[in-house]
């Protein structure tokens, strides 16, 4: 008898880490089986100039992919921090930052980036097709896959803070470094 009293404590302790896990945990840190497994190749037209970009085009590279949309005020929220985190990597020859305008029109996404400003490129995926192969539920999530291709990161919703710092300092030195970083 007393060993099954020990397996609900033990039960029951589990269930209350998971409980407490959930009520403060991180929501945007969502876990993903992707994290580990080779990033989806893909191609699509640059938003602005309408050029094919490839992924195939950046093996080799640290590439962080941010999905985002004219419609996403969150996005908008991040967008300076972008650029920053653009200006301070892309010196380093094995980085590459690409956005993916996800389910936009054109001409809303184009105006989105003349308003607001961006120093990367962006691929159209107007039929969702790139953000299924990622797993994406919304906008923005943000991605980071090494050199060799791997995904090693990804964040759900806005890059400001906390999330922008661990990106940087956590994520993207370490891998640019050649360093490991922790499972995020």
């Amino acid at each position: 008898m007393k060993i099954w009293h020990f397996i609900l404590v033990i039960a029951v302790a589990g269930l209350l880490a998971l409980f407490y896990r959930g009520l403060w945990g991180d929501p945007r840190a969502i876990p993903t089986v992707l994290i580990g497994t080779q990033a989806a190749m893909f191609s699509g037209p640059e938003v602005r100039n309408g050029e094919m970009l490839s992924m195939s085009r950046f093996q080799g590279k640290v590439v962080l992919i941010n999905f985002w949309a004219s419609w996403c005020l969150e996005c908008r929220t991040e967008n300076e921090n972008l650029m920053a985190l653009n200006r301070r990597f892309s010196p380093h020859p094995d980085f590459v930052m690409l956005g993916i305008n996800y389910q936009d029109r054109l001409e809303d996404a184009q105006k989105y980036l003349q308003v607001y400003g961006s120093n990367f490129d962006h691929v159209r995926d107007l039929k969702g097709t790139i953000a299924i192969d990622y797993g994406v539920y919304g906008v923005p999530e943000t991605f980071v896959i090494d050199r060799q291709g791997i995904i090693r990161y990804k964040y759900v919703g806005p890059l400001v803070g906390p999330a922008y710092t661990h990106l940087t300092d956590d994520i993207l030195q370490p891998l640019l470094e050649g360093r490991s970083i922790s499972r995020s």
